[in-house]
């Protein structure tokens, strides 16, 4: 049996047990993936300071996200299709976070639906939203997400148009999988996966289909997700959406200055920098190198939260460090869901977690409140 003591031996074990296109959807950035691959990189440059004669009993992570307390400043990001890569995948990544302290933050393009989640888990969880040129059915997923109790709006703002991602259009990427033979091949070498997947009625978008008129199968689906992001999406829009929610809002996508300033302007209660997950425009920065000139330019006015990279509890601390008051997971959670369903979640949360407790101690901290610049080695972290 294989002991999994991190990140990296799950990867491994999904990468077995996933269909290609869905873990390559998952592992993948757009173009040449440099972005991608800078968000993980560019942590293993941030070298830390150990001390020791330190007294390290009494060690706490927890902390709050946007007034909510959690258990250490992580939580889960918005990802799409993750029902894809297990069966009822956000239920059982949902019942995770919630047993963990955590919160979870259902996708737009999720496969179980709104309602789903609610129904399955007690802990008020916050929904992420893509804007439509429907407006109107935007508008229906925002009070969908209230009636559901959820407790904040993650707003992306760097979806208008679709970033290339080769794997995707190479694997001809799809919910559900088309029948085509290679996928027959792929399919059968994943029995896993498909017994999971016999056992479910969730294998479409269940926010979108039933919810919209005409979209009622996978082809009217696709013509109609192709033609529904918007790319006229203004900070006219944010203000809308934010006065019909009326609840916590936090807007992800920012990685500029400006942009930064314009978010706290709107009133949001948090920001996530975040390229997502080099998925977008490649050739853009790293969030860790970015986040630093964000945190000075506006984290007096509102939470800065960031994604992009994030593989271990050292990298929490270190983003925690140059100022984030919350970072997401979502590659490190996907990974444990697609290698052992919500045991790994769980998992990928105990490693996370424990990671980040050790290496605080290290660094001669013992509350995450403790933690700022002073545990970085100078000249090895971005500054201003």
């Amino acid at each position: 049996m294989t002991v999994i003591t991190n990140i990296e031996d799950l990867r491994v074990l999904a990468k077995k047990r996933v269909p290609r296109m869905f873990y390559d959807y998952a592992d993948t950035g757009s173009w040449t993936e440099s972005t991608y691959r800078a968000n993980e990189a560019d942590f293993q440059s941030i070298k830390l300071r150990q001390r020791v004669a330190i007294n390290m009993e009494g060690r706490s992570t927890a902390t709050k996200m946007i007034g909510i307390d959690v258990a250490m400043p992580v939580a889960i990001a918005p990802v799409g299709s993750v029902g894809m890569h297990h069966a009822d995948g956000e239920i059982l990544v949902a019942r995770a976070a919630e047993k963990f302290g955590i919160p979870f933050t259902l996708s737009t393009m999720s496969i179980c639906s709104i309602e789903d989640v609610a129904a399955h888990t007690k802990a008020p969880f916050w929904f992420q939203l893509y804007v439509m040129r429907d407006r109107d059915f935007s508008d229906r997923l925002i009070d969908r997400a209230k009636a559901a109790g959820c407790s904040a709006l993650v707003l992306t703002l760097d979806l208008q148009i679709l970033g290339q991602r080769h794997k995707d259009l190479k694997n001809g990427l799809s919910v559900p999988p088309k029948p085509t033979l290679a996928n027959w091949i792929n399919l059968a070498t994943k029995p896993r996966w498909c017994l999971g997947m016999l056992g479910t009625k969730r294998r479409q978008f269940g926010n979108i289909v039933g919810h919209v008129k005409g979209v009622q199968d996978v082809s009217s689906l696709s013509e109609w997700t192709q033609q529904q992001f918007d790319p006229r999406l203004s900070w006219a829009d944010v203000e809308r959406i934010k006065k019909r929610w009326g609840g916590k809002l936090i807007l992800k996508g920012i990685q500029d200055v400006e942009d930064a300033k314009l978010a706290a302007d709107s009133g949001a209660d948090a920001l996530i920098v975040s390229n997502h997950g080099g998925r977008q425009l490649d050739g853009a920065e790293s969030s860790i190198r970015a986040l630093p000139r964000i945190v000075d330019a506006v984290g007096s006015r509102l939470e800065v939260h960031m994604d992009g990279g994030i593989r271990s509890g050292q990298d929490v601390l270190k983003a925690w460090a140059l100022g984030a008051r919350g970072t997401y997971i979502g590659r490190a959670f996907l990974y444990g869901l697609g290698a052992m369903g919500e045991a790994g979640v769980t998992k990928a949360f105990e490693i996370i977690h424990k990671e980040l407790d050790l290496t605080m101690a290290f660094c001669g901290r013992t509350q995450i409140g403790q933690v700022d610049r002073s545990i970085l080695l100078p000249g090895t972290y971005p500054v201003e």
